[in-house]
């Protein structure tokens, strides 16, 4: 059976067109040490972090996620980029097969007497039906494979960044959230300060005018009264601050948030990181995949590059019917084909396809030192919140202590005081002394609920997002 030519060289270039010069991709070797901490025999299949919403139990703060997660701008412009690079990808992906079309046409023609041949005047009728392919690259040496290749990882690794920018996202809202409660937990401890310092200065003054204290117990009781109030001007401003910037996270107005400390259970985080992981867990987290999607993106760059080295074949054709007449269009004998195979050689270029195979290769050397730093980057950040969250415990320990013991040494020095035994100056360091005491407490415990955050963070865990779905066909 006689077949088609166009038929022909189309079936066999979807046949071939199935390898690229890509250099075979080789995944770095890991810069960092194998285990984050001391090897205790865990394993990163082991370790399964909780989605942002059995992480942080407080309802309130679940609440604030969901609203970012679903009106913050940095995000929607992530999601926007991962949709334009999936249509560029799809756009190149189509480049691999035949564009066909189907055109109809008719014309009429007069040809005067003078031109006709015939020395009378003619009309000339001609309509025609085609199927035809204009200009597609039969793929031999994988250039076009190798680049919808590339712009497939470039598109996975828009995904990866997306997934990046939404656990920041939840970081920065627990955080910042943390830090608010924090604020205002410290404003309610100025504001109980301003209290007291006002009930201290009414107790002098009236000692001084009973005869049983001295002006400067009045002057430096006022002083300390002043300087409570400005501590609590400030406290009053940062929290202000601390919901301006929460509002920009969550995207919109925040609603109205209750009165809770850092001491409440909600607050604290679940299912505590164990010790010594191995660093090949830090290949989860989607800044270090996406790093690896750019480099894979890169070698087949490389691919496209080699293939411009060699001849490049397209082909164009059409296959239909043609008559002189309307009616006779599907007649037979009424069959029409042409092919038009082109190939393209090249010879010399000014060192343009050589230029171009060292930018790509060079690129590639990059891509490998940003995944290499990607690790890196991510070790030092895991490796940091590990040593931190002890040192913060026994922080908080011998700072709880402290504020114990400054309670105990306010309330002799006030005492004595009041028995005549020592002048006011020493009840002034004891209540500044608690006073600091009390705000440093609040801080590392603000300091220990973010660096669990940001340990979740660090090792790609804790948000609620499903995983993205990636092309199922490379």
């Amino acid at each position: 059976m006689t077949r088609n030519p166009l038929t022909l060289a189309l079936l066999g270039g979807l046949m071939l067109g199935g390898c690229t010069l890509a250099p075979s991709y080789q995944q770095p070797l890991s810069p960092v040490p194998a285990q984050l901490g001391e090897a205790n025999g865990n394993s990163a299949s082991e370790l399964t972090l909780p989605s942002w919403s059995s992480l942080y139990q407080s309802a309130e703060l679940q609440q604030l996620i969901q609203s970012a997660l679903d009106n913050n701008r940095d995000l929607r412009i992530a999601v926007l980029d991962v949709a334009a690079l999936r249509a560029q990808y799809q756009i190149q992906r189509a480049d691999l097969y035949p564009n066909l079309s189907v055109d109809a046409s008719g014309s009429r023609q007069r040809l005067p007497s003078d031109l006709s041949g015939t020395g009378h005047s003619t009309l000339s009728d001609q309509y025609g039906v085609q199927v035809g392919v204009t200009a597609w690259e039969l793929d031999l040496f994988g250039r076009v494979r190798s680049l919808k290749d590339a712009s497939l990882e470039k598109y996975l690794a828009s995904e990866e960044a997306q997934r990046s920018t939404q656990l920041a996202l939840v970081a920065q809202v627990a955080q910042s959230y943390l830090t608010l409660v924090s604020d205002r937990q410290n404003l309610a401890i100025s504001r109980e300060t301003v209290v007291a310092q006002e009930d201290s200065l009414a107790l002098i003054e009236r000692r001084y005018e009973s005869g049983l204290g001295s002006e400067l117990d009045v002057r430096q009781a006022q002083i300390a009264l002043q300087e409570a109030r400005a501590n609590l001007a400030s406290f009053e401003r940062q929290v202000d601050q601390d919901y301006n910037a929460l509002a920009v996270l969550v995207g919109g107005p925040l609603p109205t948030l209750k009165s809770v400390n850092l001491d409440n259970d909600a607050l604290a985080l679940v299912a505590p990181v164990p010790q010594g992981l191995p660093s090949a867990l830090l290949t989860q987290r989607p800044d270090v995949q996406q790093a690896e999607h750019q480099l894979r993106a890169a070698n087949a760059n490389i691919g496209a590059a080699r293939a411009a080295f060699f001849p490049s074949i397209q082909l164009t054709g059409a296959y239909g019917t043609m008559s002189s007449e309307l009616s006779g269009l599907f007649d037979s004998g009424s069959k029409a084909w042409s092919f038009i195979p082109s190939i393209s050689l090249p010879i010399f270029s000014g060192g343009r396809n050589r230029a171009n195979l060292d930018l790509a290769e060079v690129r590639q050397d990059q891509a490998v030192a940003s995944y290499e730093k990607a690790i890196q980057t991510a070790f030092q950040e895991v490796a940091n919140a590990l040593q931190a969250r002890d040192t913060l415990a026994r922080q908080q320990q011998a700072q709880q202590a402290l504020v114990t013991a400054t309670e105990q040494s306010l309330t002799l020095s006030q005492q004595r005081y009041e028995q005549g035994a020592d002048d006011y100056l020493a009840v002034l360091d004891a209540q500044r002394t608690l006073l600091s005491a009390r705000q440093q407490l609040v801080t590392l415990k603000l300091q220990q609920l973010t660096n669990e955050t940001e340990l979740y963070r660090a090792l790609g865990g804790g948000w609620d997002a499903q995983q993205p779905t990636h092309v199922a066909s490379r």
